[in-house]
C-alpha cells in the first residue's frame, strides 16, 4: 500500500497520526545518490520511525565506486542525525542500477519502505514507489520536497536545453522543407503548402516545448 508523505509542524507527533501505528520490524529508507536536504530528511525519517516504533535501515544504491564516497557520507550524516536512545539506525550500500533487486535482497516480511517522490527507475522512468508497490507486498511511504535545490535546478536546466535543441531541430527541418517547396511553380497549391508548413512548424515547436513546460 502506497502512503504519501505527511508534513508535521514539530518533531514529536502521536503515533495515531499515521495510518499504521502498530510497531513494525524495520523502516527501510531508500537513499538516492542525488543530494537531499539532510536536516529535513533526517527529521522526516525520525518522525516516521518514532511513530512506527521501528528500527531504521538506510539503504543506498551506487552505480559505481566513483559515486560511493558521496553516498556513504550522506548515509553517515543521516545515521548520526536520526539515531538516538529510542531509534537504532543501520546503513548499507548496494551496487548496481536496479532498486527493485536491491530492496528484494534486504526486505523481510514486516518491514515497511520509505522512498522519495523524485526517485524513478527503469526505461520508462516510473516512480520507484509504484514499482515497489506492484512487486512487493509492502507498505511504501513517500517523502516529498527533500531534494536539494541544486538538483532541481539541474533538472530544470536539462529540460530547457532539450527544449532548445528540439526547437532548433524543428526549425531547421521545416526550413529545409520550405526550401524544397520553393522549387515548385508558384501557384495556389504552392502557397497553400507553404502556409501549411508554417502552421505545422509553429504547432510542432509549441508541442515540443509544452513537454518541458
Amino acid at each position: 500500500m502506497n502512503k504519501p508523505d505527511l508534513r508535521f509542524p514539530a518533531l514529536t507527533l502521536p503515533p495515531a497520526s499515521f495510518p499504521d501505528p502498530q510497531p513494525v520490524r524495520r523502516l527501510i529508507v531508500l537513499i538516492p545518490e542525488s543530494e537531499v536536504d539532510s536536516a529535513l530528511t533526517a527529521r522526516k525519517i525520525w518522525e516516521l520511525a518514532n511513530a512506527l516504533k521501528s528500527r531504521v535501515q538506510l539503504l543506498g544504491l551506487s552505480k559505481d565506486a566513483a559515486h560511493e564516497s558521496r553516498l556513504r557520507r550522506q548515509l553517515v550524516t543521516l545515521s548520526a542525525m536520526v539515531g538516538d536512545g529510542n531509534i537504532s539506525v543501520a546503513s548499507k550500500i548496494e551496487f548496481g542500477n536496479n532498486w527493485l533487486n536491491a530492496v528484494k535482497s534486504e526486505w523481510r516480511a514486516g518491514d515497511v519502505i520509505a522512498c522519495f517522490a523524485e526517485q524513478r527507475t527503469g526505461f520508462a522512468r516510473k516512480p520507484l514507489s509504484q514499482i515497489l508497490e506492484s512487486n512487493l507486498n509492502a507498505t511504501v511511504y513517500i517523502f516529498t520536497g527533500l531534494y536539494q535545490r541544486e538538483t532541481r535546478l539541474r533538472s530544470s536546466w536539462m529540460g530547457e536545453s532539450m527544449a532548445w535543441v528540439g526547437s532548433i531541430g524543428i526549425i531547421l527541418g521545416f526550413f529545409w522543407l520550405q526550401l524544397e517547396l520553393a522549387q515548385f511553380p508558384t501557384d495556389w497549391a504552392h502557397t497553400t503548402l507553404l502556409y501549411i508548413s508554417l502552421l505545422a512548424e509553429a504547432v510542432s515547436i509549441w508541442g515540443w516545448n509544452s513537454l518541458f513546460g
